[in-house]
């Protein structure tokens, strides 16, 4: 069959290695395609070509890890499948959830109210606190979506530990609404697709050409979803990067991926090689920090011949807002670029969004709330005595706090601070210096609520964001912040880990996504005293200790990275 000029056209623009996944045979199809690597460009150009070969649209489905990457792939495959005169929506591009929805409303089977977690489980354990309520969270949805257990199967055995009757009590409430959870989407539509041969048959000639992104993020029932779809003739296009695998906490396991053939059989890899996105000597120094790990493919990434720009080792030992500071103003005002600001957790984003208030640059940050926002702010405002300096106002406040915090269990780390009394308290406290009464910072604290709200826009050129909240975005500008030893890679997480070695590896995978959203140039910024060993495996000692523009690695050194 002939295929139409437009689409020979695409291919024709594609890259070799990209070229080869899209137009390789239907059957079971594994596309690495590391960062930069162009893979939604290659997702679409696969759809593309199905549709050109004869395959019948609406026998096409394409899954994707967020609603943001459905959104981007469904309006570049209007434009597409345009000559091919298809039109919009014919090829069904879902997120897991929402193809679960899909299936669960068609059979008729409840699909609403959806429920909160959260809110439940601070209903059913209100003694938990914040860092309770978290591992709640994750430990359900390990018990319903990589264990597959009901509140039914659990309530009958007679050994339940404690953490297994909060899950009974969990499911017991969520039934009580009628309702069901946001797993519930993936684990009751893959349970009907199991048990009903007709539902199930309906929904395989749906999915006759399968193609699913970012499969290194996918749970244990997302993938068992997939595969039945797919199955039995296996005409799946899964397309992922063990390296980019940054969601152990919400149950992805780079194993799964790299296990996919013991589940395919006749699997194919194709690998995509080369990062466009990126300046020469980031790529160079990323893919020689992500190669240290251990559970990985073996494969080869080059940079784009020529690709300009620069890596900074930017070691600054002051506190964070003047080190943050500096990071902006180094930054400029070049109209027409992108900046972004990444951090390990939200927590260290706040001395940027303030030091971005402090120079009058507007900023986004999806998700980030500053203390200033607290309620609590103006309430502690309120228990100072008016009579006397803010300082010595705010320091009584301050110690009274502390004296109410002292018989708590919770740790302040382990809490919110926005809803942390002694945490604001102190902050208060930070703020009194210029001000020399109480009248004096209200009306400060007033003041930088009205300069928050004009500079936090949406359409901002500067980006403040975590790292796992950047995954599928880039930047012409780039500054990873905290490289040191204990906050990237986090202590926390790797205590808090049941294996640390495979936390570290993922570590690793995060500091790699977070590397490889630059365009044009990426600043990392360290205390020189306590630098991440991130660091020290992808440059040598001495350029840690005497930083400058990074080199690009030799082409010994570029072989043993690879």
């Amino acid at each position: 069959m002939a295929i139409h000029p437009a689409i020979v056209d695409l291919l024709s623009r594609l890259a070799p290695d990209q070229r080869a996944a899209a137009t390789a045979p239907p059957g079971p199809v594994l596309c690495v395609a590391p960062a930069g690597s162009g893979k939604t460009t290659t997702l679409v150009a696969r759809i593309a070509w199905l549709v050109a070969s004869g395959v019948d649209p609406a026998t096409i489905a394409a899954i994707t890890f967020n609603r943001r990457a459905a959104e981007e792939l469904s309006q570049r495959l209007v434009e597409a499948l345009a000559p091919l005169a298809v039109p919009p929506g014919s090829v069904r591009v879902r997120t897991f959830h929402a193809l679960g929805l899909e299936v669960l409303r068609e059979a008729g089977r409840s699909t609403g109210p959806l429920v909160e977690r959260t809110a439940v489980l601070r209903r059913i354990a209100p003694d938990a606190g914040p860092s309770g309520w978290r591992r709640l969270d994750t430990l359900v949805s390990r018990m319903k979506l990589d264990l597959g257990l009901t509140a039914d199967d659990v309530a009958a055995d007679e050994r339940a530990g404690p953490i297994a009757r909060t899950f009974v009590a969990y499911e017991r409430a969520v039934a009580a609404t009628g309702g069901l959870d946001f797993d519930d989407l993936v684990v009751r539509s893959l349970r009907l697709l199991e048990r009903d041969g007709s539902v199930r048959d309906t929904w395989r000639s749906r999915c006759s050409h399968l193609l699913v992104d970012e499969v290194q993020d996918v749970d244990r029932s997302q993938l068992r979803l997939a595969l039945l779809l797919a199955a039995p003739t296996n005409r799946i296009f899964l397309v992922g990067d063990d390296d980019q695998s940054i969601y152990g906490w919400r149950l992805a396991d780079v194993r799964r991926v790299l296990d996919l053939a013991a589940s395919l059989p006749g699997l194919r890899r194709v690998d995509l090689r080369t990062n466009y996105r990126c300046p020469v000597p980031v790529v160079e120094r990323a893919v020689r920090l992500v190669a240290v790990n251990g559970e990985r493919f073996a494969k080869r990434i080059e940079p784009r011949p020529g690709a300009a720009g620069r890596l900074v080792l930017a070691p600054d030992g002051s506190d964070d807002s003047i080190r943050l500071r500096r990071v902006l103003l180094a930054f400029g005002s070049e109209d027409g670029t992108t900046r972004a600001v990444l951090a390990r957790t939200n927590r260290e984003l706040r001395p940027a969004a303030a030091a971005a208030l402090a120079l009058g640059t507007p900023f986004r940050a999806a998700g980030l709330i500053l203390l200033i926002e607290s309620p609590l702010v103006d309430d502690l405002i309120a228990a100072a005595r008016p009579d006397r300096p803010a300082l010595v106002a705010l320091a009584a406040v301050v110690a009274e706090e502390q004296r109410a915090a002292a018989g708590r269990l919770d740790s302040l780390d382990d809490g919110d601070p926005l809803r942390d009394r002694l945490t604001i308290a102190r902050a208060l406290l930070g703020w009194c210096p210029p001000h020399g009464d109480l009248g004096a910072l209200t009306g400060a604290v007033a003041d930088a609520r009205r300069r928050l709200t004009e500079l936090r826009r949406d359409d901002a050129a500067l980006t403040l964001a975590t790292v796992h909240g950047t995954k599928g975005l880039e930047f012409d500008h780039v500054a990873v912040i905290g490289l040191e030893e204990g906050r990237f890679p986090s202590a926390r997480a790797l205590a808090d880990a049941p294996d640390p070695d495979r936390a570290m590896e993922e570590e690793r995978r995060l500091a790699y996504v977070a590397w490889t959203r630059a365009r044009r140039s990426l600043t990392l910024v360290y205390d020189p005293v306590t630098p991440s060993r991130f660091l020290l495996e992808a440059f040598s000692p001495a350029e840690v200790d005497r930083p400058a523009p990074a080199a690009p690695i030799s082409r010994r050194d570029a072989g043993a990275a690879r």
